[in-house]
């Protein structure tokens, strides 16, 4: 019996490492109950894009560029603007956040639309609930938050985002602490994820704060933030990954997927994640603050061991 007990304690390993291997993300064809919602995804901390949940919505037939020239029309609003597509990023062993420009939205949409050429990138990516804040008048195309998600959270969303850029503009790895909903509404978004388990394999350093400011003749240089504290970010891109400088990544199995218009992404609360875009494409998310319950003190738990043995 001692035998057969050792064999099937192996089992669960090997059974775990083959799911890995072939994993690609579900897709569910309808919006779930609240119920099963969490018990099959939030719960599990499991990621699912969902198809037809937000086909009642306006916006998907109503957000062209003219509509929103026409309903945003000349407000200003805040766009981050880098001469590379990396915002929020490392770049020269520096953690160079974006330029934040307040512009015409009739402005960066000539852009966008490539009617004025520039040479630097521009993103409508302002976390701050910019769909609510900036953007009002969109909010009625769309929904103040996910009804079956609010009620499976039992809480409303802390943020609205509104997403508008270039193809050239990138998000860098990293993850955030909310459980998070993400809508496209036009164009495609292409998402690279790694689960938290992960995260002895990603490589986290300490890095000065810094922003990108415009000089007079139009070159960016990057400014220090004098005062601030250093930020810990990854400094691994997972498109063209540097093994000899951070070969325990070769060890993490990173997802990737593809969100076309209509569809929403689950990206479950402390999963890593890059994201790309088609040119011009549109998204909304909802980032609901997550639990701080067992899973968080587990993944509070692995950050620490992971620092203290990269100090060993």
């Amino acid at each position: 019996g001692c035998f057969q007990g050792e064999a099937a304690a192996e089992r669960p390993l090997q059974e775990e490492n083959q799911a890995r291997e072939n994993e690609s993300i579900p897709y569910l064809d309808r919006p779930p109950s609240p119920l099963e919602f969490y018990r099959e995804w939030v719960s599990p901390n499991k990621p699912c894009i969902i198809q037809n949940a937000i086909s009642h919505w306006p916006a998907l037939r109503k957000w062209t560029s003219a509509y929103l020239r026409e309903v945003v029309g000349p407000k200003v609003v805040s766009v981050a603007v880098t001469p590379n597509g990396y915002a929020d990023a490392v770049f020269q062993d520096r953690f160079v956040m974006p330029e934040e420009r307040q512009m015409p939205f009739t402005d960066f949409l000539d852009i966008v639309e490539k009617k004025v050429t520039s040479p630097n990138v521009f993103y409508v990516q302002k976390q701050c609930s910019n769909l609510t804040e900036e953007f009002p008048e969109l909010v009625c195309d769309v929904q103040p938050d996910i009804p079956w998600m609010s009620e499976a959270l039992g809480k409303k969303p802390d943020a609205v985002n509104f997403w508008l850029g270039e193809s050239a503009a990138v998000t860098s790895l990293h993850k955030d602490h909310y459980e998070n909903l993400y809508c496209v509404i036009s164009g495609e978004k292409h998402f690279l994820l790694h689960p938290p388990s992960d995260r002895p394999f990603i490589p986290y350093e300490l890095y000065q704060p810094a922003t990108y400011q415009v000089s007079e003749d139009g070159s960016f240089e990057i400014v220090d933030e004098k005062s601030a504290d250093k930020v810990p970010w990854i400094p691994l891109d997972p498109l063209n990954p540097n093994l000899e400088q951070y070969p325990e990544y070769a060890k993490a199995k990173p997802l990737q997927c593809t969100v076309k218009a209509g569809e929403m992404l689950y990206l479950p609360s402390l999963w890593f994640h890059h994201v790309q875009q088609s040119h011009g494409c549109i998204a909304v998310n909802y980032w609901y603050d997550m639990e701080y319950d067992l899973k968080y003190s587990y993944y509070q738990l692995l950050d620490c061991l992971t620092k203290t043995v990269k100090v060993l």
